[in-house]
């Protein structure tokens, strides 16, 4: 017997949710939905973009402290400082992830990023999983 296909949740409203013009959640508030989208099953919580400010640095711990269920993920570009702050961030949480993103065309790696492809491929986690959202990858 086979076990049947399951969709993982991957929720980004706490990080994503804040792109929105005029729109910003303190750090109780953040806790309050992360907490919500717990009870709703999801698999998944992108809680923030630590580096981006201490408010969602701290928000990002408290979540990772306090929920504990689901994944928590921390939204980071793929420098040290910024990989570094989101493993800070995530210390606290029993299942962590560093949800990373980049520019991955060939004018991004060399203008932007100053990196070859290679350099790109060498770019991984050590103690955490992973996942890169590919910027701009039809150009």
């Amino acid at each position: 017997m086979t076990t049947p296909a399951r969709v993982i949740v991957f929720d980004t409203t706490l990080r994503d949710g804040e792109q929105a013009p005029g729109f910003s959640l303190d750090v109780p508030s953040k806790l309050a939905m992360a907490r919500a989208l717990d009870g709703l099953g999801v698999d998944i919580i992108e809680a923030g973009f630590p580096i981006a400010s201490p408010a969602d640095s701290e928000a990002v711990r408290q979540i990772a402290a306090a929920v504990r269920r689901p994944v928590i993920a921390a939204l980071a570009r793929t420098t040290a400082k910024d990989i570094e702050e989101a493993a800070r961030a995530l210390e606290p949480a029993e299942r962590s992830r560093i949800h990373t993103f980049l520019a991955t065309s060939d004018l991004h790696l060399s203008a932007k990023l100053r990196i070859t492809r290679e350099e790109l491929r060498l770019k991984k986690g050590k103690k955490r999983k992973l996942s890169v959202i590919m910027e701009k990858v039809g150009r």
